[in-house]
């Protein structure tokens, strides 16, 4: 039975290299976090009204992270930042200045979900090998919008199916953590309001402890006068350029094809994607696969215009995100899964060790979409 570790060491091989070149500590801030104390004192800032001393209001989920921060004692805190965060609070501003931001405000480690994003699209290139294999057949991605999986499980029951139980980029990151440091605080800081009830969600709840906004991560570092630029770059490169591109449109059926493609580069059915942002055009989409008249058999949609960089809750502009989310991937030194050792790294200290054992999970990467 092959093992993970002999797909990345073919995988590998067939880039012309021998070994792995990385540094296991890049994740030691998941692995082997060092606690950061918060230095400030809730009652300095916030009330039991959620007021500060001015009298502004700010929200009750920044407050709730705030007074979890400072009652944190010997617990662990961890921000998972959403691939849509390049640019966000500055265009100076680099990853490494955010992670250390976070650090300074007693957060003991900062994870791209970019990189929960290639365990999940590794996970969905072997869905479709397993279940697409004539021009009748189709999928539909499951594991990133929360209003697309809503709207195909309220509006297309029979569609269901065709699904796979996924679960999101920042479940799956909350859910390492959790098992990594079960008592652990778990932040997921992104644009997207929906987030928040996806959290809660029954059969998934208990992952993610609080979801924020940019705006309310924005409240935060402005309330603890924390500047940005000011902190240092601290590089940590564990993502792939495809999990990075999760963040708009298109993006996920690029990653699921790329990743395809490097396992089965001579597939017969190859992987044929059409996306669509914003409900109106999902559901346009949708109807014309019902109707047969689309081609396609991989079928992406975000509930956003432009996907997650279009979330209501982003401090830039679509466009200016996007373009951000873009560079960002192609910049990653690692462009796939199966290019990214840390995906092998973290696969690994999860117990799994074959490609059975990933795509047959009924526990950990998965939900009960029905």
């Amino acid at each position: 039975m092959e093992t993970i570790k002999d797909l990345y060491q073919k995988a590998l091989e067939a880039t012309g290299k021998k070994n792995f070149s990385y540094d296991p500590q890049q994740l030691d801030c998941l692995f082997t976090p060092e606690q950061n104390i918060p230095t400030w004192n809730i009652n300095n800032i916030i009330n039991a009204d959620n007021k500060t001393k001015d009298g502004k209001t700010v929200s009750r989920d920044t407050s709730a992270v705030l007074r979890a921060l400072s009652e944190k004692k010997d617990r662990t805190a961890f921000v998972l930042i959403a691939p849509a965060f390049l640019g966000q609070f500055s265009d100076k501003v680099q990853p490494g200045m955010i992670r250390a931001a976070f650090k300074s405000i007693g957060f003991d480690g900062l994870l791209e979900v970019a990189v929960f994003a290639d365990i999940l699209t590794l996970r969905e290139a072997l869905e479709f090998d397993r279940n697409i294999h004539t021009n009748q057949d189709f999928m539909l991605t499951s594991c990133c919008c929360p209003m697309w999986l809503a709207m195909i499980k309220k509006m297309y029951t029979n569609l269901v199916p065709h699904m796979p139980p996924s679960v999101s980029p920042m479940i799956a990151a909350g859910r390492t953590v959790k098992r990594l440091h079960p008592d652990a605080i778990t932040v997921f800081v992104g644009p997207c309001i929906a987030k928040k009830a996806e959290a809660r969600e029954k059969d998934i709840a208990g992952a993610v402890d609080f979801v924020l906004t940019f705006q309310e991560t924005q409240e935060i570092f402005d309330l603890l006068q924390v500047n940005l630029l000011e902190q240092p770059d601290s590089i940590k490169e564990f993502s792939s350029g495809t999990g990075r591109i999760y963040a708009r449109t298109g993006g996920v059926s690029t990653a699921v094809k790329a990743t395809l493609a490097r396992l089965h580069p001579d597939r017969e059915i190859a992987l044929t994607a059409q996306q669509a942002d914003g409900i109106p055009a999902c559901r346009e989409m949708i109807n014309k696969l019902v109707s047969g008249s689309s081609k396609a058999n991989f079928f992406e949609g975000m509930g956003c215009a432009g996907g997650c960089v279009g979330g209501p809750k982003s401090l830039l502009k679509k466009e200016d995100a996007r373009n951000k989310v873009n560079a960002y991937g192609k910049a990653a030194v690692y462009k796939t899964p199966l290019d990214n050792p840390y995906v092998l790294e973290l696969l690994t200290r999860l117990n799994f060790h074959t490609l059975e054992g990933l795509l047959n999970d009924k526990d950990f990467f998965v939900r009960k979409i029905q």
